[in-house]
């Protein structure tokens, strides 16, 4: 087998290739083998057995610490920083306390600065919404920075108050409503690290021939640090993609020297040859926008906490989290992590009942990334054919009209079957 390389800024990717994988914690032990056997299925049915994957299993939370006494060892690094390309089951992530999470550790270790969450609806999926055929979004979420950065101290430390006598004594803070009770935490944007998110976004909409870049924010309140990114992001539209954009900045400007007809104008002239459209939303207002009009939002760019509010949403949208890929990419170097979206769900772990979807979805994201799109669409054609038959996990068959609950292996089998 062979690995997968960057030559010239392009993923080389080789006819057998090996990819490292994390089964995962609590459930991982069931849905991973599932969606293994399910790509292996649609390799070998796609491409006649001219390509092939092999599957190289590296360790990461609760395993790992069994059998290494680390969380996170080195040598699961090591291995993803070889492969560049790597998938993952979810893992144990304390609250409150304990063990760094390993999902944020992964992002920022090997500097994974987009987290991408395509989210769309399956027809025979029950959904809270009438129209979920109308959500098909594309989540940038940066994935480095913001307040996952994980810069804090807590309330009652030294070092907490030590960081209120700087607030207080250097930089001449006054709005620290209760500093003795007080844990703190720091927030950083930067503009490399927005532009290179922007990029991105820009650049998948473009390639996906996608209508509209939507840069989320909170920058009313926020406005050094989410403001900032608003403005960043326009920036990169209007000097790096002018040719191939039109911004809402522009639309503003047009409407104020000429009026707002001739600024529709321009809209519709962009729309029509084929630019695609930069705009922006205040992030509370976006949460209603995706419930009210889901039809005028494509691709998404956001800080990273907005942009997990927003893909869980959304994913509860078209029938919950369980449905919901994700990826963890950097598109500079080629790494990337693909991985379910969803928890270690300990409560079902070993009933055979839990839903392999999520990470089954981020195996045809996996395989997109790869340029084996063929495979990829044998697997979501099997699944549209699963959901239309009431066929599901389940999760998912109990809101079915028509729907035959089977259990994780089963449905594996069947996706199998129907490709």
């Amino acid at each position: 087998m062979s690995k997968v390389y960057m030559k010239d800024g392009k993923l080389v990717v080789p006819d057998n290739v090996t990819i490292p994988f994390i089964e995962g914690d609590g459930v991982g032990a069931e849905i991973t083998p599932v969606c293994q056997q399910v790509v292996k299925a649609a390799v070998e049915l796609a491409y006649l057995g001219k390509r092939s994957i092999e599957w190289k299993e590296v360790l990461a939370g609760g395993k790992a610490f069994e059998q290494t006494g680390e969380w996170l060892p080195e040598a699961t690094m090591d291995a993803f920083r070889e492969y560049l390309i790597g998938i993952k089951g979810p893992l144990t992530t304390p609250v409150g306390g304990g063990i760094r999470s390993l999902n944020v550790a992964l992002r920022q270790t090997l500097d994974l600065y987009v987290c991408l969450r395509p989210v769309r609806w399956f027809k025979g999926v029950v959904s809270p919404v009438k129209e979920p055929s109308k959500v098909n979004m594309h989540i940038f979420r940066e994935n480095t920075e913001d307040i996952y950065a994980g810069i804090e101290w807590e309330q009652g430390t030294p070092e907490a108050r030590k960081f209120f006598a700087f607030l207080r004594d250097e930089m001449g803070v006054t709005k620290v409503r209760f500093p003795e009770t007080s844990s703190f935490g720091v927030k950083p944007v930067s503009k490399e690290g927005t532009q290179r998110l922007v990029r991105a976004a820009i650049r998948y909409a473009l390639a996906q021939q996608l209508p509209s870049v939507t840069l989320v924010h909170k920058g009313n309140i926020m406005k050094f640090t989410e403001g900032s990114f608003k403005r960043w992001g326009y920036e990169v539209a209007e000097t790096e993609f002018a040719d191939q954009t039109f911004t809402m900045n522009q639309y503003n400007q047009i409407k104020k020297d000429l009026g707002e007809e001739s600024a529709k104008a321009a809209v519709a002239k962009a729309i029509n040859d084929g630019k695609v459209i930069i705009k922006d939303c205040i992030a509370d207002a976006f949460l209603q926008n995706t419930l009210l009009i889901p039809e005028e939002y494509s691709v998404i760019a956001t800080l990273n906490l907005n942009g997990d509010y927003i893909s869980d949403q959304l994913a509860a949208m078209v029938g919950g989290i369980g449905i919901a890929p994700g990826a963890n990419i950097n598109y500079l170097t080629g790494h990337a992590i693909f991985e379910a979206t969803h928890g270690t769900a300990p409560n079902i772990a070993g009933k055979n009942v839990v839903n392999p979807c999520s990470l089954l979805l981020s195996s045809v994201m996996m395989l997109e990334y790869l340029g084996w799109n063929e495979a990829a669409q044998l697997i979501v054609n099997a699944l549209e054919r699963a959901f239309s038959l009431g066929e599901a996990t389940p999760d998912l068959a109990r809101f079915m009209d028509n729907g035959k609950p089977i259990g994780t292996a089963e449905f594996g089998k069947r996706i199998v079957e129907l490709m």
